[in-house]
């Protein structure tokens, strides 16, 4: 893809200072927008059990709330990195932000299940849009590499911070508005981050715009929609559940065929150089492992304090404050420092074992425990692991791409986290049911006996996230290359409107 560059020797003076300030205005609004789209995975859980009650819809059916944003984003994540790259990274952020808008205030107005179901599967669409436009002008905003060291930070620590930050302001405007404001709260956002996009972005085409990969995009559509749909069936049916094993199959012999298509087109939807490279290729490893850890944190940590400790939602929100403030000062400050001077291997290797370690406090959680001692070490040090994974994964996963593979490559590694935490829900469901089973098995199911089995259960999956984040460690270790990361490709900065 051609793109313009800012004429810097025509500028007149002082417009490189302003050119200067003008890209952290860029980078506010590509926060913002990420951070709306991070969020919604999780703000709405919270709302659940109010929108059930208003909705009259079955527990049962609860699920599909959640899984049809995730099913919609996940499965067309690359679709819309590629279309990101063919139409131009701002007109379809703008258009993402639009669509994601208009189908949270659908949501919000939801008459009955169905509408909200739609709604949720509406926004994922447009959310896959949204994402790896947002990552592709980061890209190609900043390409000094101690400015594109602090952007990334800020973007990485957004990624990793807004499930928490979802779960935070969910519980406030649940307990304080109405469920539905969890959905409207989205206009506001997309409102200011559109009015950014439209008086700060100038709009930009590829001169020569490829074919679209249509055998592709069915394919790579249909596997990831069928393993994020049978990791999910999983969760609710179990893994010996014949539809979930022809789901998952299905999922890995689409995948497959999409690998074989795509050695084959002249125009492929993913060139498989962008994964081929060990960078690359090393950061959307991590960044998938991360993310089937990581919800373990969200989701069980969540049902802890709230059932055990019996926290009300917002104060379960402000709980995980001390993680957010962890992993947004790890990816500022380590992004920027150390980043530059050791690589992405040394900084990702080791904040996987810190976030191990994190979960290993965790696991030692009882009925008993209380949150300053137990509870707080463990969740500042996921911070801190979490966010030196992140900031650089995200920067190592489009490191050295070319500007018309920008697109696609911040799509792969948003596919990775969001198909890795389905996989990882699902996965950690499972383990942290069949424990508390075991538990109670031969028992008198008396409170306590229940109670204890519950802590039982989340601590086996706070055991299995760390053996992940330490798989994933060893992974990172050997997979991702010493040394710095190369510096961006030539061409890849986007103008900003003057």
């Amino acid at each position: 893809m051609t793109t313009t560059t800012l004429d810097r020797p025509e500028a007149a003076p002082g417009s490189t200072e302003r050119e200067h300030r003008l890209r952290w205005f860029v980078m506010a609004v590509i926060a913002l927008a990420q951070l709306m789209v991070v969020l919604d995975a999780t703000i709405v859980n919270i709302a659940l059990p109010a929108a059930q009650k208003s909705l009259q819809f079955s527990d049962g059916d609860r699920q599909w709330v959640v899984t049809a944003y995730a099913l919609a984003f996940g499965s067309l994540l690359l679709l819309g990195g590629r279309l990101s790259d063919l139409f131009g990274r701002r007109n379809t952020f703008v258009i993402g932000l639009i669509g994601f808008a208009a189908m949270s205030a659908v949501g919000g107005a939801a008459v009955n299940f169905p509408m909200l179901v739609a709604a949720r599967a509406g926004q994922g669409v447009f959310a896959a849009l949204l994402a790896p436009a947002a990552l592709s002008l980061l890209a190609t905003t900043f390409t000094k590499p101690d400015e594109r060291a602090k952007a990334f930070g800020i973007f990485g620590a957004v990624a990793g911070a807004g499930g928490a930050v979802g779960l935070l302001l969910g519980g406030m405007l649940t307990e304080w508005t109405s469920w539905r404001w969890s959905l409207y709260v989205n206009l506001i956002f997309a409102a200011v981050a559109l009015v950014g996009a439209l008086t700060m972005m100038s709009p930009h085409k590829a001169e020569h715009r490829p074919k679209l990969d249509i055998p592709g995009t069915i394919s790579v559509s249909a596997a990831l929609f069928s393993i994020v749909y049978g990791f999910s069936h999983a969760e609710s049916h179990g893994w010996s559940n014949g539809a979930t094993i022809a789901w998952l199959v299905a999922g890995a012999v689409l995948l497959a065929v999409f690998v074989v298509i795509e050695t084959r087109v002249a125009h492929p939807l993913l060139p498989l150089r962008i994964v081929l490279d060990r960078t690359r290729g090393g950061a959307y490893l991590a960044m998938f492992i991360t993310g089937s850890g990581m919800f373990a944190v969200f989701l069980f940590l969540t049902f802890y304090m709230q059932t055990v400790l019996q926290y009300s939602p917002i104060v379960t929100g402000l709980a995980f404050l001390p993680m957010v403030a962890g992993m947004v000062t790890s990816a500022t400050t380590s992004t920027a420092v150390l980043l530059p001077k050791v690589g992405p291997r040394l900084l990702m290797t080791g904040g996987l074992v810190v976030a191990a370690i994190g979960m290993g406090v965790l696991a030692q959680l009882t009925v008993e425990s209380t949150y300053a001692p137990h509870i707080l070490p463990g969740l500042v040090l996921l911070g801190l692991g979490m966010g030196m994974v992140f900031a650089p994964g995200m920067q190592g996963a489009i490191t050295g791409v070319h500007p018309e593979d920008a697109g696609v490559a911040s799509a792969t590694v948003n596919t990775m986290q969001q198909v890795g935490g389905s996989i990882g829900t699902a996965l950690l469901s499972t383990v942290a049911a069949t424990a508390a089973s075991n538990y109670l098995s031969g028992a008198v199911p008396t409170p306590q006996a229940q109670a204890l089995a519950a802590v039982h259960s989340y601590t086996t999956t706070f055991w299995w996230a760390a053996a992940i984040f330490t798989v994933g460690a060893v992974i990172s270790a050997f997979l991702l290359p010493g040394g710095k990361l190369p510096a961006p490709v030539e061409g890849q900065q986007l103008a900003m409107a003057h």
